[in-house]
């Protein structure tokens, strides 16, 4: 194969610490071009692969890849779109079955000074011992806090970020492993749509629907997978430290557009109703900054083997 018709391909594995898988574990790498033509199905025992696959100067150039190995769920993405005159990386999560989330980087102390709205309006013993309980009793829904400000810091707004805006934990039953309630600065939905204006985000139609008392949602469209919706609730508000607010919730879906990405052979058993997973979005979210080159999604925790 001529190598104008040749494209450069490295696929990375990595696990739930965001560290590189090690080598030696038997790693199945599926390479499908954008025909659907499966390219390449064999078991390797690295990490780390480069492949030079065929080019086709057109929508056959937008491959997918799909990972596996015994004991770990799958993942993969798609489209991967490679040229030959740009050599391209994927990197690519691979979670144990098994497995449990590794808390010892969200310690209150740390936690506290980079999320100061989980502590405001409480007493400092009662907002320590209300976090430790759910590090301890709950652990999807601190994972899912944890999943959820992470992006929000990563979410740049005309002034500030979408994290720096709240203001106020609203620390009850409402809080989940798909979501929480906040009350926030009432900018922060002036900020949103100008952010929308710019295309960042795209608004949710008929929110109440779905959210109840709630009055606009927009959803960020950055990525393919695990974007944050923003849902404001303007009939509820507070005055905070002086400052009117109002209640938002915070969530996480999985993917903006599920028919194109294949959820079921791409993420087996991500949607099988309930609440959203925030291990699914954990990997999800990292993959697709990884994919999108933008800083890494390392929220203050990691999944580890059980």
């Amino acid at each position: 194969m001529a190598d104008e018709k040749v494209s450069s391909l490295t696929i990375r594995a990595f696990d739930g610490t965001r560290q590189p898988m090690a080598d030696g574990i038997d790693t199945l790498y599926r390479i499908f071009d954008g025909n659907q033509k499966q390219i390449f199905q064999s078991e390797l025992k690295v990490s780390s692969q480069n492949f030079k696959l065929p080019f086709f100067d057109n929508f056959g150039d937008n491959y997918r890849i799909i990972l596996f190995s015994d004991n770990f769920y799958q993942a993969g993405f798609t489209p991967v779109h490679l040229t030959p005159t740009t050599p391209a990386t994927l990197d690519l999560m691979l979670l144990p079955k098994k497995n449990k989330f590794d808390f010892s980087a969200a310690d209150w102390p740390t936690i506290q000074l980079k999320l100061p709205f989980l502590a405001n309006g409480v007493d400092p013993a009662a907002a320590k011992s209300r976090y430790e309980d759910v590090m301890a009793n709950k652990p999807k829904v601190l994972a899912a806090l944890l999943n959820i400000t992470t992006a929000m810091g990563h979410i740049f707004l005309p002034a500030g970020t979408a994290l720096s805006y709240l203001k106020q934990i609203i620390w009850d039953e409402s809080m989940a492993q798909d979501r929480f309630f906040a009350y926030c600065d009432a900018a922060l939905i002036d900020q949103v749509r100008q952010a929308a204006e710019q295309k960042h985000f795209a608004p949710e139609f008929g929110a109440s629907i779905f959210h109840p008392g709630a009055t606009a949602s927009w959803k960020q469209v950055q990525f393919g997978e695990a974007n944050v919706q923003l849902t404001f609730h303007e009939g509820s508000t507070k005055i905070i430290d002086g400052m009117l607010c109002m209640v938002v919730e915070s969530d996480i879906d999985y993917f903006k557009d599920p028919a194109a990405h294949g959820l079921l052979e791409i993420i087996p058993n991500a949607l099988t109703g309930g609440l959203t997973n925030p291990e699914s979005v954990y990997v999800l979210r990292w993959i697709a900054g990884r994919h999108a080159g933008v800083p890494e999604f390392a929220p203050p925790y990691t999944i580890v083997k059980a």
